[in-house]
């Protein structure tokens, strides 16, 4: 599959805040969201997180070692089989909805400036073109790295409308592909072919679930 494209990437940024700027969304802040124990408004930034995160990163310089495959960054990431009540999990609640206390039109406008700034980001030059991951402490490509944090937005938007009862939004076809084929590939390695398979096409004998994460 080709890279990501980085215009579509930039236009699922954006696809995200207008969601994150609803007023439902507002009006819901201090509620529990569709994710057990984290707030909408807790939700909300860390939905946003995704584009500082961008920002702050390819703002450093590019990281020296060797970067790892994208599947390997999901088999070694603690939270993607923690536990709900892991300390994996519960510190992402916990970071989202303490910051969430300054109030949605302060989680919303910090974020406005760091989507105008991603074109650039994403179009300067990388030598070598790699991503250092600070809370993970090992690198990925850059174009990895963005189908990292385009699969957080993804969800996360997902899990965002349906704590406001809204229809889900739709992202760029090239964003939802690789999101897709990222999803597929983490299950396959967790959940193993058959089951997969039979999920897919036989759902007389699917598995309870096939969940990536």
């Amino acid at each position: 599959m080709e890279p990501l494209d980085r215009d579509e990437f930039v236009a699922a940024c954006r696809i995200a805040h207008e969601l994150a700027s609803r007023q439902e969304v507002a009006a819901a802040w201090h509620l529990e969201s569709a994710c057990a124990g984290m707030t909408v408004g807790g939700l909300t930034h860390h939905l946003l997180a995704q584009v500082r995160h961008v920002t702050t990163l390819l703002s450093l310089p590019p990281a020296r070692e060797a970067p790892i495959s994208l599947l390997d960054h999901y088999a070694r990431a603690a939270w993607v089989s923690a536990e709900p009540h892991d300390e994996a999990n519960t510190s992402i609640r916990d970071e989202g909805n303490s910051a969430a206390h300054a109030g949605p039109e302060t989680v919303l406008s910090e974020i406005e400036p760091l989507i105008r700034q991603l074109p650039a980001a994403l179009g300067a030059t990388r030598a070598p073109d790699t991503v250092l991951i600070p809370w993970q402490g090992w690198s990925l490509n850059t174009d990895d790295f963005l189908v990292t944090r385009a699969m957080e937005l993804v969800v996360h938007s997902d899990d965002l409308a349906a704590s406001i009862d809204a229809e889900p939004v739709v992202f760029p076809a090239g964003v939802a592909e690789h999101i897709v084929q990222l999803l597929a590939g983490v299950a396959l390695r967790r959940r193993g072919q058959s089951a997969l398979v039979r999920a897919l096409s036989r759902p007389q004998r699917a598995p309870a679930t096939i969940s990536a994460f």
